[in-house]
């Protein structure tokens, strides 16, 4: 069973059209072979072996129109060239009912060829077969050749609407599968976000809570409270990233990424400068602040971390440097890769490396499609 037949047998369709749809047209040859059997056709083992010639070499060729690799094969218009030899002999020798062999020879070519190659064989051919008519037995039996061309043109018109059909369905499957392979990364990369921020924050602030439950413990029930709080906001953000439907705040990410920072006891230092942002832009720009700061937190050993933000007309550039160590080739590598193919998707970039003055740098540039009215905001925050 072939890739197609598989498909099409896997979403409950019938496989596709075969040599077998043409044969039954091969009865339009029994007034000739009844002539034979009646003993009305002279030379009859001549015929016989006419008829059992045309049909073996119909039939060869049907069951190759349907394999595009053999349709377009040499051998196949070696045959197409034989039949049609065998079909003007008989029609020359004996006429009458012999003549209804053309049209099969126009369905034999109808499901070979293909667009102007078919044009260009199809017209000189009826017009040989009117001839042969025409001489042969009267200029009556001329509408052969219309029938010629009908069959042809039809059949070639059906079996390319069925190969047409047959493609846009294999398309739309791989369009379905393609979809499915895009959703699975994109929760895949969600999740992975997600839940490396989250069990981050919990952890950071367990020690917080921990070493302060000794001798504060009013600061202790307010980071117990505060993991309580970031627990619930990942359930909601597991719930949208499921959905499809999660946008991230850059404002928010902002305040979050401040406090873990400085439960960390890492200094925040946060600049904003520039027009207001796409919400998609936004949700893209949290993902960096978060995977940045979760980086700097769990890996670098910094004591200061600097996130700045300036947005023009046409792009937004955001900058993120710590003085620590920078992530290893872990999980966090692989975030980072995550976010700048998710940047590059969007037309952006992400570059990592070095700061200039050592530590450890993220940058993060996006183009700005349909920018809002400025705002010139600038904020600086130390922790």
């Amino acid at each position: 069973m072939t890739k197609t037949e598989k498909n099409c047998e896997d979403t409950g369709r019938s496989g596709p059209p075969n040599g077998f749809a043409l044969l039954p047209w091969l009865l339009m040859g029994m007034g000739a072979v009844s002539n034979l059997l009646q003993g009305e056709t002279p030379n009859p083992w001549i015929g016989a072996l006419g008829v059992l010639a045309f049909n073996s070499l119909y039939i060869a060729i049907v069951f190759r129109a349907f394999d595009g690799r053999r349709r377009e094969a040499p051998v196949t218009w070696w045959l197409l060239t034989a039949l049609a030899s065998v079909t003007f002999a008989l029609a020359i020798g004996y006429g009458g009912a012999w003549l209804l062999f053309f049209p099969l020879l126009g369905l034999a070519v109808g499901s070979v060829l293909r667009g102007r190659r078919l044009v260009q064989v199809v017209l000189p051919l009826c017009l040989a077969v009117g001839t042969v008519a025409g001489v042969r037995d009267g200029w009556g039996a001329v509408d052969v050749a219309y029938g010629t061309f009908v069959s042809s043109m039809v059949t070639a018109a059906l079996l390319a609407l069925s190969e047409t059909v047959r493609e846009l369905h294999l398309t739309r499957q791989e369009l379905a599968r393609s979809a499915v392979d895009r959703e699975r990364l994109r929760f895949s990369r969600d999740l992975h976000d997600l839940l490396g921020h989250t069990l981050s924050v919990i952890v950071v602030k367990s020690e917080a809570a921990r070493r302060m439950a000794s001798h504060d413990v009013d600061a202790a029930l307010a980071q117990i409270s505060d993991i309580e709080s970031v627990g619930r906001q990942a359930l909601t953000e597991i719930r949208e990233a499921v959905t499809g439907y999660r946008e991230g705040s850059l404002t928010a990410e902002l305040d979050r990424a401040r406090d873990i920072l400085t439960t960390a006891g890492i200094t925040p230092s946060i600049r904003l400068a520039g027009p207001l942002l796409e919400p998609q832009t936004e949700a893209l720009l949290s993902w960096v602040v978060r995977e940045s700061v979760i980086n700097a937190v769990r890996h670098s050993g910094a004591s200061h971390c600097d996130i700045s933000l300036t947005s023009a007309a046409d792009h937004v550039h955001l900058e993120i440097t710590d003085d620590g160590r920078g992530p290893g080739p872990g999980p966090s590598g692989s975030g980072l890769r995550g976010l700048s193919e998710r940047l590059v998707a969007a037309g952006g970039t992400l570059g990592t490396g070095p700061g200039p003055a050592g530590g450890f740098r993220v940058v993060a540039r996006l183009p700005v499609a349909s920018p809002q009215a400025e705002h010139g905001t600038e904020q600086a925050a130390a922790g």
